[in-house]
C-alpha cells in the first residue's frame, strides 16, 4: 500500500515535470537579438587632378639653363594645377597605352610609385596628408592624414627644407616589378628610372617658376614607418618643392 502511494506521488511529480517542460517548450520564445549590419570601410579620399598642360611657354633649353637645387622656400601654397603638372611630368601617362609614361622605364615595367607629402594649407583645394599618385587615372588617393613634414624631416636627419617645402614628393621602388623580368639587374634599372623621372620633375619645376631640391639622405625604415608605406615600396629619394624665397 505504501509503495503504491509513493508510486502514485512519483507519477504525479513526473507528470507535472513533463507538463512543465511541454508548457515551457510551447511558450513564447525569446527573440534573437538583431544582428548589426556590417558596414564596409569607407573608401580613402580620392581627388581627380586637373588635366596637365602639354604645351608650355618655357623652352626645354631655358629649363635646363635655370635648373638649380633650392633649399629655401616661401610660406606659400601651390595650386592643384601645379601639383598635377609635377606628378604628370614624372610619371604621367603620355599615350593611349598606360605603359607609355612621361619618363622612360626599362621594359615599360614602371617599378616606381610617387607619394605627395602635403603640408597643412600648402596645396590649394587639397587636405594635408600623404597622397599616392595613380598615373592611369591621373588622380590622388590619400593614404595618411595630417601634416607629416616634421616627422619626415626627422627621418631625413633633420633637413630643414622638408619642413618648409609646400610638398615633398617621395619616390619609391617596388623592385619585384623589374626583377621579375630582369633578375638582379632589374634593381639597377629601377634606380635609373628614378633618375629619369626626377630630372623630368626638376625641369618641369622651372617652367612653373617654383623651386626644388633632391634629398637622398634619410633612414629608410623610419621613412617607411612615418609614411605608412607598403613593405614592397622602398624609398629612393625625395623632391622638396615650393615657391622660392625672395632674397
Amino acid at each position: 500500500m505504501r509503495w503504491t502511494r509513493f508510486a502514485a506521488v512519483g507519477c504525479v511529480v513526473l507528470a507535472v515535470g513533463l507538463g512543465t517542460v511541454a508548457v515551457g517548450g510551447a511558450g513564447p520564445q525569446e527573440e534573437a537579438a538583431p544582428q548589426e549590419e556590417s558596414v564596409p570601410p569607407a573608401a580613402p579620399p580620392r581627388v581627380e587632378l586637373p588635366e596637365p598642360v602639354r604645351k608650355g611657354t618655357v623652352s626645354l633649353e631655358e629649363a635646363i639653363q635655370k635648373r638649380r637645387c633650392v633649399r629655401q622656400y616661401a610660406e606659400r601654397a601651390l595650386t592643384l594645377v601645379q601639383l598635377s603638372q609635377l606628378l604628370w611630368s614624372a610619371n604621367g601617362v603620355t599615350g593611349d597605352n598606360p605603359r607609355f609614361r612621361a619618363a622612360p622605364s626599362a621594359g615599360a615595367l614602371h617599378p616606381l610609385d610617387f607619394y605627395a607629402v602635403v603640408g597643412q594649407g600648402m596645396v590649394e583645394g587639397l587636405e594635408a596628408g600623404v597622397w599616392h599618385y595613380e598615373p592611369a587615372d591621373h588622380a590622388l588617393t590619400r593614404v595618411l592624414e595630417g601634416d607629416n613634414r616634421q616627422a619626415l624631416a626627422r627621418a631625413a636627419l633633420g633637413q630643414r627644407q622638408i619642413v618648409t617645402a609646400s610638398v615633398v614628393i617621395v619616390v619609391t621602388a617596388e623592385y619585384a616589378r623589374s626583377t621579375g623580368k630582369y633578375s638582379e639587374r632589374g634593381q639597377r634599372y629601377a634606380l635609373m628610372d628614378a633618375g629619369f623621372a626626377a630630372e623630368n620633375l626638376c625641369l618641369q619645376v622651372q617652367t612653373l617658376n617654383l623651386a626644388v631640391c633632391i634629398v637622398g639622405a634619410f633612414r629608410d625604415a623610419a621613412v617607411t614607418e612615418t609614411l605608412r608605406l607598403p613593405k614592397a615600396h622602398e624609398p629612393l629619394l625625395f623632391l622638396t618643392v615650393g615657391h622660392p624665397r625672395a632674397n
